[in-house]
């Protein structure tokens, strides 16, 4: 997978799918995977026909294109998911049963962010992963506009709340940070 240009925005995929550890056999849910599913359909090829990977989106439309090309590609292993993460086990994907759970360029859409991490963690098996990747608190030229981006501290500290353990903290591009938690 090549780097992403989104708005002249760079996420290099490959960085952020090691950085996180996906493997064969995985069950993976991308939470808010957006129209491209830019993470999706490298993660389905990753994961295998054994794995799997919920696209997971509150746009119906988002999803029918993930959907069709998921088809084009043949790549079985996608199951797409309409839900609103901002609701406790409103997503339907079975407690404890993922293996890591991606928020990428997600929490910054919505101002019920515990909420969102609360419904991530539920779906996670014990020792499971949570990767978040969230514009930084700088100012660039594109993005969010500074009162919608998410402070890394709340993140932590909502995580912690949550029964989840810090892993690792990096920067995920020039203009992005990534966190990394476990479920205890």
């Amino acid at each position: 997978m090549s780097k992403f240009t989104g708005g002249n925005i760079l996420l290099d995929g490959n960085f952020i799918l090691k950085k996180v550890q996906v493997s064969a056999n995985m069950k993976v849910a991308d939470l808010g995977c957006g129209t491209i599913g830019y993470f999706v359909f490298p993660v389905a090829r990753i994961v295998g026909q054994y794995g799997k990977v919920y696209a997971v989106d509150i746009l119906k439309t988002v999803l029918e294109v993930i959907s069709k090309r998921a088809k084009l590609e043949n790549l079985n292993n996608i199951q797409t998911i309409w839900s609103n993460l901002e609701l406790f086990a409103a997503t339907k994907i079975e407690s404890g049963s993922i293996d890591i759970a991606l928020l990428i360029n997600t929490l910054h859409q919505s101002h019920k962010r515990a909420e969102i991490l609360r419904e991530a963690v539920r779906m996670l098996k014990k020792e499971g992963k949570l990767m978040v990747v969230e514009w930084d608190n700088i100012s660039s030229p594109f993005g969010p506009p500074p009162e919608e981006r998410v402070k890394i501290d709340l993140i932590k500290i909502t995580a912690q709340k949550l029964g989840l353990k810090l892993e690792d903290e990096f920067s995920a591009g020039q203009y992005h940070y990534g966190v990394i938690f476990v479920k205890l």
